[in-house]
């Protein structure tokens, strides 16, 4: 449980007290200041390994204001990882333990959005990406590179490579401001060494996502590029929070329409928002009194995105006469 308090509320004056926005809500876990990278990664994303090498699909993004530590608890810093690293090197410790019995693959790509555009900073030469969609509504990135990897190290460097070609500028509100969404997908593939002809490839698909933060131009005092920058950023997290309230509304119901298409953050996030993916949403806030109002909208779409459900069913590839078929 986590009790927000209204800076501006007078014990004394009765009248305002009526009128407090404290807010209570309620999550599956509350970390405080104290937390380690460790204890974000044991409570958040640990559990999510085991079942993307068994074939389902999971994702992991944090959420929340410019300058709240996003990109640290995803990326951490030297000497003390994020979730990145830490799930990376989790993963191929699991496969280590089933590969006398399984042949495996793992590939991983890394994008980014910036400015409602694509870029693949595995290959930032490649100039910008386009969004298609499949005959079943799945959304495929058209050019962007995949790499195989047989260890946790050569992952990791993959991903120091790919941030290193990431957008990042300083504002006044946060002076490593991230202005662009990152992307990483990782996917593992997986098959028994039995080779029986009625074997399966388990595939399953890990994102992992690092947000820019919604921040206020006054906040930032940004000007040119910078506010043209946070126009963007904002407009695809309005489009992300817009898609988390209509699926906690839905109730269920499909006949509610949820519109994936406002941006191209929502649209790759439609899998995991409301469709084939095991989900976890880290919600971060500030501690001061300066952040309320955006503290207070960060955590209500919190609470409504755990409303939402997704129905997670195992990726599964039939081998047949040494053919792959859906």
């Amino acid at each position: 449980m986590l009790l927000l308090k209204d800076p501006n509320d007078d014990p004394d004056d009765a009248w305002r007290m009526n009128r407090s926005r404290q807010r209570t809500f309620v999550f599956d876990e509350v970390l405080d200041q104290y937390a380690s990278q460790d204890c974000v990664y044991e409570s958040t994303t640990k559990r999510l390994v085991e079942s993307i090498v068994s074939g389902y699909n999971a994702t992991v993004f944090a959420y929340g204001p410019t300058g709240t530590g996003k990109t640290y608890t995803m990326l951490g810093v030297d000497g003390d990882p994020g979730i990145f690293i830490r799930t990376l090197n989790d993963l191929f410790r699991t496969i280590e333990e089933i590969s006398d019995s399984a042949d495996y693959s793992v590939s991983m790509s890394y994008l980014e959005i910036y400015n409602e555009l694509i870029r693949d900073l595995l290959n930032p030469s490649s100039g910008f990406l386009e969004l298609r969609e499949d005959a079943k509504g799945n959304v495929q990135i058209a050019g962007i590179m995949e790499f195989f990897t047989n260890n946790a190290e050569e992952s990791i460097l993959l991903l120091k490579k790919g941030n290193r070609h990431r957008t990042q500028e300083p504002t006044a509100a946060n002076k490593t401001s991230s202005r662009s969404h990152a992307v990483l997908q990782v996917t593992v593939k997986h098959r028994s060494k039995s080779h029986n002809v009625q074997d399966v490839v388990r595939i399953g698909k890990l994102y992992m996502i690092d947000l820019a933060g919604s921040e206020r131009a006054a906040q930032t005092q940004n000007r040119g590029q910078r506010m043209k920058e946070g126009a963007h950023i904002n407009r695809s997290l309005l489009a992300l929070g817009n898609c988390i309230t209509a699926l906690s509304e839905r109730g269920g119901s499909h006949a509610h329409h949820i519109n994936y298409r406002d941006s191209k953050l929502t649209r790759l996030l439609k899998d995991a928002l409301g469709g084939n993916s095991r989900t976890v949403m880290i919600v971060h806030i500030s501690p001061s009194a300066a952040a309320f109002e955006e503290s207070r909208t960060t955590l209500i779409y919190g609470g409504r995105a755990k409303n939402i459900k997704t129905r997670v069913s195992r990726g599964v590839w039939r081998i047949d006469g040494g053919t792959e078929g859906a």
